[in-house]
């Protein structure tokens, strides 16, 4: 009743003296300072929206123009070639009225403005025209060309001072259409290692009778496409390949991040969960103030496609009959919180303010202690985010479309995220920490498959030893934006927030917090009988999926850079090797690449597995002499770094080919060329977890505050999928993924397979030094 009674901003009675009004000046303060909050949001998004509007320029060279523009006109010097005369001309004002100098005054404002307007779409233009340029890419390291360095300076100047989150967005070029010679020509070249020559002789006639017909009316549709759309694949790529999907959303599509490898900050639940909130939203804070840094490729000034940002927060996938739809709020003051089956809302925000991470700390201690058990069907509710999405589509659209269901669905949906207190322990700990890492990835990917809410656009899992850990929806972003927030939070939790020497947050904390709201619902007993067989189906395949993750610490990229080799190169090879010696055949292969140089860019894909691949991993297992193993391996590097620049930079083969086969969907029409590469599995799947904010992390000082990284399930049913973060300059953290059920994957297996090939390739590339040179080095 407390609470309720705090709620109430005023009570009147009726008394034969007249209206007894008693107000409550602490909740009409609560309501003064959170519309204040929510007006210096709207200013703060007004004039960020002016700072984005005149970008690369700044609002104050507005007057700098005009005062210049004045000055000149004082000087009988006409800067506008007539065009101040001309515009005071036909001014509407009275002569009478408005002085010569007034009217003069008017017309060099105008004029200015216009002057200053073209100024901002030519320097926009010529940036736009710089960012397109990307033959640097292709350069060699250590051989820059005077071209590359002269537009490196340009690019600097243009891109003005302290550009906000944002500032780059309509600069950026949009993603260009290849040339479909192009694509078929490098998509046939992609497949030839794969094939027989009766195969790919078939395939080769497929491809011909395609490009001569049905090819170039597709083309010509999807550059029409191109020429007013923001970005050709963006839009298709997250309907048809995420949206669309009526299959579980868990571990096909989401993906999960984890803690610290070697240390927990704190063993309080309670405690860690508040610093990981507070820093999440103080991230969220820089997002919406756009204060944070644009993204750039590393090591240059290049910006990235931000655009991804937009929908990190306050985000929710809801399900539909034949397409789910993201649903974006723009803003949201709580967290929906997970704990024993009962679902809570957590305010974060108290008149105005930010809750201290104390604070939070005290209102999740509060959700832990509370003794209430869940209500009927409650538990075990989130199983239905976990099932296929018609059936929860059903249910969502017969059940919870009105009444209570309705509103504590709602505090699900629009809460800025959704946090899990899980009663088990987890991460590298006792007798068996490499067992220990794999369940507690399986434990993030999936958790028991109702105790997520794997619609929300991240959800955090805190488990009760203050472990912690991440699990994201796949269709509002990539693995790269999550990671950047992921590092903030861990990095700002661990390093900027702290806590005290008994393991609790920092800060004080008001006792008088209302509790955290318990939700409540009717869930009747179809629903029930639903949650269980959307259990069941999850349960099956959260039981099918075989997670291994382990850290290699033997060389990291610091030996590889040593060696003039690109890291990234060097361990797709060694997944190559391993792959081959793992099922004795080569694979159509996957390797995630961004294209957030392009306006609203999201991936490509590299084919990893090469013609040039394939010839140093043959050369290896015939036990060929070190010097020609080597001269292969080279080769191999090289390609594989042209493949990886030629889809960073829109030349790429799978998103052209895909938008083609949409595109003949719309008209009605087959090719069997396009089915048949769509249809293709890709037996390996791979991705690279960047590090992206090194500032961040003292590896000097503190060199056991290391990052696992994150991971996803197998994308075939007889696969594998590996993710890897290289940390550091001697480490490699990788997680290794496939199904239980197909009898000849093992993730373990091939795990020991990627260890041996990373060893045997560094054999093979490190010079064997005589004794000559040993002493020479002496």
């Amino acid at each position: 009743m407390a609470e309720a009674h705090q709620a109430v901003a005023f009570q009147f009675t009726i008394t034969p003296e007249g209206i007894d009004l008693r107000l409550s000046y602490q909740a009409l303060s609560q309501i003064y300072l959170s519309g204040l909050r929510s007006w210096k949001k709207r200013i703060s998004r007004m004039r960020n929206r002016v700072i984005k509007g005149v970008y690369p320029a700044s609002p104050s060279s507005w007057l700098f123009v005009f005062i210049a523009t004045l000055a000149t006109l004082y000087t009988r010097f006409d800067l506008s070639m007539g065009l101040i005369a001309k515009i005071q001309e036909h001014l509407p004002v009275s002569r009478e009225s408005v002085s010569v100098q007034a009217q003069a005054v008017v017309s060099v404002l105008v004029f200015s403005t216009l002057l200053w307007l073209s100024l901002i779409l030519t320097l926009r233009f010529c940036l736009k025209v710089l960012l397109s340029y990307h033959r640097w890419l292709f350069e060699q390291h250590g051989r820059v060309s005077t071209t590359t360095k002269i537009w490196a300076i340009l690019v600097r100047v243009l891109s003005g001072r302290n550009p906000l989150l944002y500032s780059y967005q309509t600069s950026l070029p949009c993603l260009p259409v290849p040339p479909i010679k192009n694509t078929l020509e490098r998509y046939l070249e992609s497949v030839r290692p794969l094939l027989s020559d009766t195969e790919f002789k078939r395939m080769t006639a497929l491809a011909a009778q395609f490009e001569k017909t049905l090819g170039n009316r597709l083309q010509r549709y999807l550059k029409l496409k191109a020429l007013w759309a923001t970005n050709y694949v963006s839009d298709w790529w997250e309907e048809y390949i995420y949206l669309r999907g009526r299959g579980p959303i868990m571990v096909n599509s989401n993906y999960y991040g984890m803690d610290f490898l070697y240390v927990t900050p704190t063993a309080i639940q309670a405690a860690r969960a508040g610093n990981t909130i507070t820093a999440l939203l103080l991230y969220r804070r820089k997002v919406n103030s756009e204060q944070l840094k644009p993204s750039r490729l590393p090591g240059t000034v290049v910006p990235l496609c931000a655009a991804q940002c937009e929908r990190m927060f306050n985000t929710t996938r809801t399900p539909g009959l034949e397409t789910d739809v993201l649903q974006h709020w723009q803003d949201s003051e709580f967290v929906a919180v997970y704990h024993q089956g009962r679902y809570f809302r957590l305010w974060v925000y108290n008149a105005g303010r930010l809750l201290s991470s104390r604070e939070i700390e005290y209102q999740i201690q509060r959700i832990l202690d509370d003794p209430s058990a869940p209500g009927p069907g409650e538990s075990r509710l989130g199983a239905l985010t976990a099932g296929d999405r018609v059936s929860w589509y059903n249910m969502r659209k017969q059940f919870f479309s009105s009444g209570v269901n309705k509103r504590s669905l709602d505090c699900i949906e629009k809460a800025a995220f959704f946090i899990t207190l899980d009663d088990d322990e987890q991460g590298m700990k006792g007798d068996d920490p490499a067992g220990n890492l794999d369940r507690y990835a399986k434990s993030i990917l999936h958790g028991k498959c109702y105790d997520r809410w794997f619609d929300k656009s991240f959800s955090i899992v805190v488990y009760k030893n203050g472990k912690n850990g991440l699990n994201a929806e796949h269709s509002w972003a990539d693995a790269p934006t999550v990671a950047h927030l992921w590092e903030y939070t861990l990095a700002t939790d661990a390093f900027q927030l702290g806590y005290t020497e008994d393991g609790h947050c920092k800060g004080e904390v008001d006792r008088s917090l209302p509790h955290p709201q318990r939700l409540t619902w009717d869930i009747p007993r179809e629903v029930q009988e639903q949650v269980s067989k959307s259990l069941s189906v999850a349960q099956a395949l959260a039981d099918d999926v075989d997670c291994h993750v382990f850290p290699f610490r033997d060389f990291g990229k610091g030996r590889i850079k040593k060696l003039k080799i690109s890291p990234d190169g060097f361990i797709q090879l060694a997944l190559q090797l391993a792959y081959y010696r793992d099922r004795k055949t080569f694979c159509l292969t996957y390797e995630a690449s961004m294209t957030r140089l392009f306006r609203e860019g999201r991936t490509e894909t590299v084919r990893s597995c090469s013609n040039e691949s394939c010839a140093f991993v043959k050369a290896m297992e015939r036990g060929e002499g070190v010097e020609q193993c080597r001269q292969l391996f080279r080769l191999a590097a090289v390609k594989h770094q042209n493949l990886y620049r030629l889809a960073m930079t829109g030349s790429g083969i799978d998103r052209h080919l895909f938008c083609l086969y949409v595109l003949s969907k719309y008209l009605g029409v087959e090719s069997p060329f396009l089915t048949e590469v769509l249809s293709e599995p890709w037996h390996l799947s791979t991705s690279q977890t960047p590090v992206q904010q090194l500032e961040l992390f003292d590896m000097k000082n503190y060199p056991d505050f290391i990052s696992l990284g994150g991971g996803f399930g197998p994308v075939a049913d007889d696969g594998y999928g590996v993710s890897y973060i290289i940390v550091g300059e001697d480490m490699i953290n990788y997680h290794v993924s496939c199904k239980r059920s197909f009898a000849d994957t093992d993730s373990h297996r091939f795990g020991g397979q990627i260890k041996q090939a990373l060893l045997d390739i560094l054999f093979v590339l490190t010079p064997i030094k005589t004794e000559e040179q040993d002493k020479k080095q002496q």
